[in-house]
């Protein structure tokens, strides 16, 4: 332990020495450019493309875009004479120039630059200031789904599974590239949910208050460090400057059942302070399906079950914030938010077992009702400190969170055993009642020292504290009383305590930015399952590097390289030893002696005029988790439980192509293939091995009617593939978008069909030849839609300040229902 705690010491003081190092730079006669770009109404006008040229030939030397703000910046210009040239499609271009870059003059700030629009050009079709569907950045991947039609209408969780690369399955779990294990955050703050409790978060949050969706295959040390397979941060909408303004929106859905959705945001600025607020309701009735065909072989006989399942889900979700952000001067701000959500619904589900010693004959079957009804709550509270401490850029930020959840799942087993006549032959009666708490306390604090232009230094700590309470009540119907089965009865505690502390450091050069990180988390935790008396402690402590290198190999071209180490811990329901029934013959049940994963990534990116993206990675995780389904045939029961696979290799490329096909049709297209490799020796006393090739292609078309009507269809599909001992069969889908505005743009509608030709479905068998079954699923996935929303107040609204919570990823792993 000494020497690990030595080696952190070291490592910091090496980064303090090299950015030392590099504190006083060499002079040079490098200059900048600078300036501010205004619409013809004198607004900041953002992402217009601004070129650095020549002047003596006009020869463009390099190019970018204007921020958020209107603004734009060159730096580290060569000596000579150039030209500023600014142009979006529909204005006239501007010029400014030509300015001389010498060693006496080697800054120059443009005045603001208003561009006029261009009525020729406007006459063939109305252009709209739009960002590029996919952003390639130096490491993310940004998907710009503010203006996508398929986002009205949907969830945040039907939109993420359109993004290139992503997989989102029927139970709302979340693989990227191929791999499980996705750390999800809300403008930048991680959930900390369970995949379950996230994908009801996700099914309860409007996809059109989404700004845009950011892949970050291979997060810096400033992350946690949790997620094998990276980050995905979903952004969403924000308000400009000052005063009031809202929305109201409205929503329905039919497929099978009806749905229906609705929302209101307020926001209020003024100089000193900052108030906000939203709420939104979602009603949703769905139909699912699960067919299970199964052999039961022992060495004397085999038994043949044919089940189907049938259920309709209802869910009632709500989510709502609220915070106010007070600004003491212009370079501190203190905030405080709550948030928090509110799940509750029931589910009606019939099954039918049919029991026989060959295919097609019935020995015996069993009837069942399982109704189930479920109730969720959590609530956060947050307070924050941001202050900058020069001009330079020395910022601290300060966040503290309390979390608490709450939830109850009962579910009632009503099977009647019928013989061969179909005559009863018995009843058989048991419920479960599964109440659960989670609290959560957490702080972190972040430091950035910039030591110079060109080199910044990042620091932070962090610590958490999470206390679990499962009690899992299991009674049997027996002489007309409900009796305490406590042989399957258990309540199960968790405490865990997580301290971490990193270090990064950023350095560009003239046409390479490097940046290297470390990231140390130490943990504690404790499982205690009461009535089966196992209690399991760990501590431990980890070192998670991280290396950053881009290299602009000339205007057109760039390449990059990085590198990072991740962990991946238990979520605390998989660590719970109880046993949870679907029906009689199946079951999933928790695994106390869970360990965490591990897992070093490595990706090497080009991307040519910052259109043509490719990246090419490998990913090596040790102890990796998986739900194993496996066959008991002593019981002749099917159940799923969580294991450590000895380890997993995952090879992916990734390519991704945006064209803009004419200047009202753009395509957006993103090819993914991987391969995954699972490993362990020994899986039901055999040595086990399992890989597969897949592919995942996604499209997106877009055209554009006119400047308020605009037609999109998008479509997606992956080939078989394999996850853990699971085979899973290719999967497919297109859905098409139509949306108009209305009243300068206050008012929109959206129509929205999900899976028009009801291509979803799920089959999935075993890579283990012991196991006979084949598990088919389908759902409820053909959905129209038709979403009507209004804005209303002033349009020159300030964002409500970003934050990013300290107890983000603690909460991930916390389980819920719906």
């Amino acid at each position: 332990m000494k020497i690990k705690l030595y080696s952190l010491i070291a490592f910091f003081a090496f980064l303090l020495m090299l950015a030392g190092s590099y504190a006083q730079s060499p002079v040079n006669d490098d200059g900048e450019i600078s300036g501010k770009v205004l619409d013809e109404t004198q607004k900041e006008f953002p992402y217009a493309t601004v070129s650095l040229m020549n002047s003596k030939d006009s020869t463009v030397v390099r190019g970018t875009l204007t921020g958020d703000n209107g603004s734009f910046q060159f730096k580290e210009v060569k000596p000579g004479n150039y030209l500023i040239s600014i142009y979006v499609v529909g204005y006239k271009k501007a010029f400014k120039g030509p300015l001389a870059i010498t060693s006496s003059h080697k800054k120059h700030i443009l005045d603001q630059v208003q561009l006029t629009t261009d009525a020729q050009m406007l006459k063939g079709v109305d252009i709209v200031k739009q960002k590029p569907l996919i952003e390639r950045q130096i490491d993310k991947t940004v998907i710009n789904v503010e203006n996508s039609v398929l986002a009205a209408g949907n969830s945040a969780l039907e939109v993420l599974a359109k993004a290139p690369g992503v997989t989102v399955d029927k139970d709302g779990k979340i693989s990227l590239r191929g791999k499980q294990g996705v750390t999800v955050m809300l403008d930048g703050k991680p959930t900390y949910l369970s995949a379950e409790q996230l994908a009801n978060l996700l099914r309860s949050t409007e996809g059109n208050a989404i700004q845009s969706i950011e892949l970050i295959t291979n997060p810096s040390a400033k992350y946690d460090a949790a997620g094998n397979s990276g980050i995905i941060n979903i952004k969403l909408k924000k308000n400009r400057n000052y005063g009031t303004n809202g929305s109201i929106l409205a929503g329905a859905g039919y497929g099978k059942y009806y749905k229906a959705n609705g929302g209101l945001t307020l926001n209020h600025r003024e100089k000193k302070f900052n108030v906000f607020g939203n709420f939104d309701y979602g009603r949703n009735k769905r139909f699912g399906g699960t067919d299970i065909m199964r052999v039961n072989n022992t060495a004397k006989d085999k038994t043949y079950f044919d089940q189907t399942s049938l259920s309709v889900r209802f869910r009632n979700n709500s989510n709502y914030k609220a915070g106010i952000d007070y600004f003491i001067n212009d370079n501190n701000i203190i905030g405080f938010t709550v948030n928090g959500y509110n799940s509750n619904g029931d589910n009606a589900a019939d099954v039918l077992t049919l029991i026989g010693d060959r295919p097609g004959k019935t020995d015996s079957s069993v009837v069942a009702s399982n109704p189930n009804s479920f109730k969720y709550t959590g609530i956060t509270y947050n307070i924050s400190y941001k202050g900058t401490l020069d001009t330079m850029g020395q910022e601290i930020s300060v966040d503290a969170d309390y979390s608490e959840y709450m939830g109850n799942d009962r579910t009632n087993f009503n099977n009647r055993y019928l013989d061969a006549q179909t005559q009863p032959i018995r009843d058989y009666l048991f419920r479960n009642e599964t109440p659960t708490t989670t609290k959560i306390w957490a702080a972190k604090s972040d430091y950035t020292y910039p030591l110079n232009k060109e080199m910044k230094l990042e620091l932070g700590l962090k610590t958490s504290f999470v206390k679990t309470d499962n009690n899992f009540r299991f009674e049997n119907f027996e002489n007309g009383n409900w009796v305490n089965d406590i042989r399957r009865s258990n309540q199960f505690l968790y405490d865990e305590n997580i301290n971490a502390a990193y270090a990064n450091v950023n350095r560009k050069f003239k046409s390479t930015t490097v940046q290297l990180g470390l990231r140390a988390e130490q943990t504690n935790s404790k499982g205690n399952s009461i009535t089966e008396n196992k209690i399991v402690n760990r501590h431990y402590l980890n070192f998670f590097p991280s290396v950053f290198i881009n290299q602009e190999l000339s205007k057109n071209h760039e390449m990059g390289f990085s590198y990072s180490r991740r962990i991946d811990r238990p979520d605390y329901g998989s660590l719970n030893p109880f046993i949870d029934f679907l029906d009689l013959y199946s079951y999933r049940f928790g695994n106390p002696f869970l360990k965490p994963q591990y897992t070093n990534s490595f990706e090497l990116s080009y991307s040519f005029r910052k259109t043509l993206n490719v990246t090419l990675g490998h990913s090596h995780t040790k102890d990796v988790m998986s739900d194993v389904l496996l066959t008991d045939t002593a019981t002749k029961t099917i159940f799923i439980s969580n294991q450590n696979l000895a380890t997993q290799d995952s090879y992916n490329l990734n390519v991704s192509y945006p064209v803009q096909l004419t200047k009202w049709w753009s395509s957006s297209n993103n090819l993914s293939a991987y391969y995954n490799k699972f490993k362990t020796p020994n899986l039901l006393g055999m040595p086990y091995e399992s890989g597969k090739l897949a592919l995942n292609v996604n499209t997106t078309q877009t055209i554009t009617i006119n400047s308020s009507t605009n037609v999109e269809w998008s479509g997606w599909y992956q080939t078989r593939q394999v996850w853990g001992t699971l085979l899973i069969d290719p999967q497919y889908s297109i859905d098409l978008g139509l949306s108009k505005s209305f009243m300068d743009k206050q008012m929109s509608i959206k129509l929205a069909a999900n899976d028009i030709f009801k291509f979803q479905k799920s089959r999935i068998t075993s890579t283990l030849p012991s196991q006979n079954y084949v598990i088919n699923e389908r759902w409820e996935s053909q959905v129209f839609r038709i979403t009507c929303t209004y804005r209303f107040g002033s349009s020159e609204i300030k964002a409500a300040r970003q934050r990013s919570g300290s107890s983000d990823t603690e909460r991930r792993r916390v389980k819920s229902g719906g």
